[in-house]
């Protein structure tokens, strides 16, 4: 007789759990994006919480969405962004897999040591860094500029440890016989070793994008013109102009979630398989 499936008490508690989170983070998305689409008598109408809206408009994404707002200039904002996230992530999983090749299957004196120091670094919060990094992208005349944005922690640590941990998984023999063929470094690491990254450096590409998109602190330091902001930085800003209309705040909100959802759902399959610290090599 086959023995029949039995519920196993570990998993059913850890499903129980992550649906218990999932709820909690679903529901303020949900309520956020349905907002976005009420009138604002409806959220501002006391005597109860509306989950669904009664009137449908999409009048909130045409205001806030209007090229002649001026105050609040999402659409800008929005450009600024995809310039800025799309240049740093392009840049970044380059520089990030080159420094993961260097530490990981080249031999060079004090490799270990130096590669250890980095992560030591690494650890301390970003912020203690905010006052030397002004002055440093001052002396570049970088203040005020998208170029303040973009190559500040284009070498990212964590994301060079991941790259090298799955570099692990390629062996050898790749890079063997790239330099008995007669390539150099370069050739090698550009046309052997780069290809069989691309599943761990899809992930590495979204946490940069999600990363530079989703900063506020820093972009809020060095930009000062309103026109050059970024939208999450912007976002402040739309907060004291909407302060009561909270639809509108929704309808910002949701132009600056969408791209991450999209990006996400396009990606998947390889942030999955990206996880997976190893690399194979079909024979």
């Amino acid at each position: 007789m086959k023995q029949k499936n039995r519920i196993n008490p570990e998993k059913l508690i850890s499903f129980l759990i992550l649906l218990v989170f999932s709820v909690l983070f679903v529901i303020p998305m949900i309520w956020v994006f349905l907002s976005a689409f009420k009138v604002d008598a409806e959220l501002n109408r006391a005597g109860g919480f509306m989950f669904l809206p009664q009137t449908w408009t999409l009048q909130n994404f045409m205001e806030v969405l209007d090229p002649k707002n001026v105050k609040v200039p999402i659409y800008k904002w929005f450009g600024n962004s995809v310039l800025i996230s799309s240049a740093y992530t392009g840049l970044s999983v380059v520089i990030v897999s080159m420094a993961a090749y260097a530490y990981g299957k080249l031999k060079f004196k004090g490799r270990d040591t130096l590669f250890l120091t980095i992560l030591f670094i690494s650890s301390f919060p970003a912020i203690v860094n905010i006052v030397p990094l002004y002055h440093t992208m001052r002396l570049f005349h970088w203040v005020n500029t998208p170029m303040a944005l973009i190559f500040p922690g284009l070498a990212g640590c964590y994301h060079i440890f991941l790259v090298k941990q799955f570099m692990i998984g390629i062996p050898d023999s790749v890079i063997e016989a790239g330099k008995i063929d007669g390539a150099g470094d370069v050739r090698i690491f550009f046309e052997l070793v780069f290809p069989m990254l691309k599943p761990i450096l899809v992930v590495v590409g979204i946490f940069s994008f999600t990363g530079i998109w989703n900063d506020f602190l820093w972009p809020s330091v060095i930009i000062n013109d309103v026109e050059k902001l970024p939208l999450t930085a912007g976002l402040q800003l739309a907060k004291g102009t909407y302060a009561t209309f909270v639809s509108k705040l929704s309808a910002v909100a949701v132009v600056s979630i969408v791209p991450m959802i999209v990006l996400y759902c396009i990606a998947e399959k390889w942030l999955v398989k990206g996880v997976q610290i190893s690399a194979g090599v079909k024979g």
